[in-house]
């Protein structure tokens, strides 16, 4: 049978520590002499592999989940949380005195710790876990569970003004590109702002397109009219490109309006991502679109995608034009 240890958030300071923690062994650590030297005692105790973790106040982001886990009792009752968490759980994986791996997750998680030593440090401040994760972005900067994710979760100053660094043009662009899809997914107005002036003003052609395909993330009211103006009048057919397919995962009346603009655009790469746009709307939204392509355009490839867009679409609609055809 699992050994289990049981930490629950109601016996503890508040967000102190997981409200469900696995087969574990658990020593507590506070930080208030300084996360720096905390950390750094924890990292190199004995034995290892080990755990390091504390939690910190994070921004309202739907972006924190949990691993899917296997259970032997499916009909077991599950919590769903409409409200995102106003914490985050930032745990390193220690390992010969080295941190090789950190993770960013909800406290809502059931964490299994697999039976390693997982030191908890309570008392950390916000900034201090921002400058101690800034310590290992660049060795992180590859791996989808970086440092700089967690750092983007941090509902702390210090983390806008460390992934303002992180994006400037002086930086690697693996190190850009990656603070700027943080700025977008996680960090609100400010991030929306810089985001913008990326697209903007940014050399970085990589750049400016991760902007503009990271802005569809954005939760400002702004980000949508943005990617609409850049899919209709932007001078780079890249990024017009990278616009009409973002907006994809807006639907809605004005969408089809800039989709039906995008079919006539001078540049062919932008009419084929139209019409693959087309075929992701909801709801069959862009069906009488791709009908209308078929019927008029003079480019035999841009039909024949449009056709297998219909065909792969399965919509009654589709069907019935494809029956008028053959007849």
């Amino acid at each position: 049978m699992r050994r289990a240890i049981w930490l629950m958030a109601a016996a503890l300071p508040l967000g102190a520590q997981p409200k469900l923690l696995t087969n574990a062994k658990v020593d507590t650590r506070s930080a208030s002499g300084g996360l720096e030297q905390t950390f750094r005692a924890a990292l190199s105790a004995q034995p290892q592999p080990a755990w390091i973790g504390y939690a910190v106040p994070s921004t309202r982001t739907y972006n924190m989940g949990c691993d899917y886990v296997n259970r032997s009792d499916f009909n077991r009752a599950g919590v769903v949380h409409l409200e995102p968490p106003d914490q985050v759980v930032v745990l390193f994986r220690v390992e010969a005195g080295t941190v090789d791996r950190i993770r960013a997750i909800s406290p809502d998680c059931e964490i299994d710790a697999g039976g390693v030593p997982m030191h908890w440090l309570s008392d950390v401040q916000p900034a201090q876990s921002v400058a101690l994760l800034a310590t290992f972005v660049e060795q992180h900067v590859n791996n989808y569970n970086s440092a700089m994710s967690a750092i983007a979760m941090h509902a702390d100053p210090a983390a806008d003004r460390l992934l303002d660094r992180y994006v400037a043009p002086d930086q690697l662009q693996s190190l850009r590109l990656r603070a700027v899809s943080s700025l977008a997914n996680s960090r609100g107005r400010h991030g929306f702002e810089v985001v913008k002036n990326l697209i903007a003003n940014d050399k970085d052609m990589k750049v400016r397109e991760r902007a503009v395909q990271t802005l569809a993330n954005s939760k400002e009211p702004e980000a949508v009219d943005l990617l609409i103006s850049i899919a209709r009048t932007d001078k780079d057919a890249r990024l017009r490109s990278q616009a009409v397919g973002e907006l994809a995962r807006k639907p809605g009346p004005a969408i089809l309006n800039t989709l039906s603009g995008a079919l006539a655009d001078p540049d062919e790469q932008v009419q084929r991502r139209a019409v693959s746009a087309l075929q992701q709307l909801p709801d069959g939204q862009g069906i009488p679109l791709l009908i209308q392509v078929v019927k008029t355009t003079k480019n035999d490839q841009l039909r024949k995608q449009a056709m297998n867009s219909l065909k792969n679409s399965q919509d009654p609609r589709a069907l019935s034009f494809f029956e008028d055809v053959l007849k």
